[in-house]
């Protein structure tokens, strides 16, 4: 319901001053009357309608209802003594202010109902003062048809307006922050697989940094190699979020591998054809997160890499053979959570299971399809 200083009608068709009008009229109707005790029980009539009005806006529960049914009842007592029918105009104006369903549409039919009646009664009764306004009555009655169910429609559609607003704000706070997730997890994987490297090069140099400075040096200097490679790809990362193809995913794999004396097997080729980017760097971050979770939790000394593509999508797993899930608990937990989320957005499937190691396999469909 509005506010009590706004029961004045608005967006109706009708101006501010015509709804005063409204509001003056009567007095016009109820003087034109020769008994004095008529004059008073009009103006008493007009008074109690206007304050059961205000209380049906500032009002809760069965107040409200009581005063609809007083300015029913005055409304009707106005039409059939005084020939006066624009109270019911108030009343459509209230009525389609209503929001529940049921509660406008039961008040709406009692309103019209009562109306027309009282109307058709008063043309009986009063003939020659109703014909003399016919053109206004018919007016009044055509406004109590329409006029409550447009202020209804228009108020429900400002209201779900008003919703789709909320939601698109909302929205656009989730995009957000899914978009900052995404960059935490994409920083994540490809910081901890550099980071990884770099401290599997720094063990190594320290062990043969007495038996072979040589040696030492040049892992030392790939160390450094790495930590540049790994601050370039954060900056183009975080620059334009660029799309990481399969193929070069695989030849950094390759080098962390060797890094972890880890031996690699490869079956299938990771030239993907008609494969779009997105579905790629998909792919290619999921290779990724498992194999730097082989290298850190699984204990493996092999690893196979198998990629395999299909008429409608690429599949590719990944096996090792270390010690698998059941002695492995926090292999379970680390970064699956990430490639099921980005596989989920591009309706690819994930899986995993124990076959003499561990078993990661993904697929993604070449076409993502939309869903709904």
């Amino acid at each position: 319901m509005q506010n009590w200083y706004q029961i004045f009608p608005r967006n109706t068709g009708l101006s501010v001053y015509a709804w005063i009008a409204f509001c003056v009229l009567p007095f016009y109707f109820i003087l034109r009357s020769s008994s004095l005790y008529e004059v008073m029980f009009g103006i008493l009539m007009v008074i109690m309608f206007f304050i059961s009005y205000r209380l049906s806006f500032i009002s809760k529960g069965w107040v409200v209802y009581l005063s609809v049914m007083i300015e029913t009842i005055i409304s009707v007592i106005m039409i059939l003594y005084f020939v006066y029918v624009y109270f019911s105009l108030f009343l459509s104006f209230f009525i389609g202010n209503i929001k529940d369903r049921v509660r406008f549409w039961t008040l709406y039919v009692i309103h019209l109902l009562t109306t027309v009646i009282t109307v058709s009664v008063g043309f009986f009764t009063k003939t020659e003062m109703f014909f003399a306004q016919l053109p206004f009555i018919v007016i009044s009655v055509l406004g109590v048809i329409v006029l409550p169910i447009s202020m209804y429609n228009r108020n429900k559609q400002e209201k779900l307006e008003g919703e789709l607003e909320v939601a698109n704000k909302k929205i656009s706070q989730l995009i957000v922050l899914e978009e900052r997730q995404r960059i935490a997890r994409d920083l994540h994987d490809t910081l901890g697989q550099k980071l990884s490297l770099i401290g599997l090069k720094t063990d190594l140099a320290g062990k043969l940094i007495e038996k072979d400075p040589k040696a030492a040096r040049q892992e030392m200097i790939d160390v450094r190699q790495t930590a540049s490679t790994a601050l370039k790809e954060v900056r183009e990362m975080v620059a334009d979020m660029r799309g990481v193809r399969l193929v070069d995913e695989i030849a950094r794999v390759k080098e962390i591998m060797d890094a972890a004396q880890m031996n690699i097997h490869l079956e299938g080729t990771p030239k993907l054809q008609n494969t779009p980017l997105l579905v790629e760097s998909v792919l290619s971050m999921c290779l990724k997160e498992a194999i730097t979770n082989v290298i850190k939790h699984s204990k493996a000394s092999n690893c196979k890499i198998s990629i395999q593509q299909l008429s409608n999508e690429v599949v590719i797993r990944v096996q090792d053979d270390g010690v698998g899930l059941e002695e492995n608990a926090q292999y379970q937990g680390t970064g699956l959570q990430g490639m099921r989320e980005r596989l989920d957005f591009v309706n690819g499937s994930f899986e995993i299971s124990q076959t003499n190691g561990t078993l990661l396999k993904f697929s993604v469909p070449t076409v993502i399809q939309q869903t709904y």
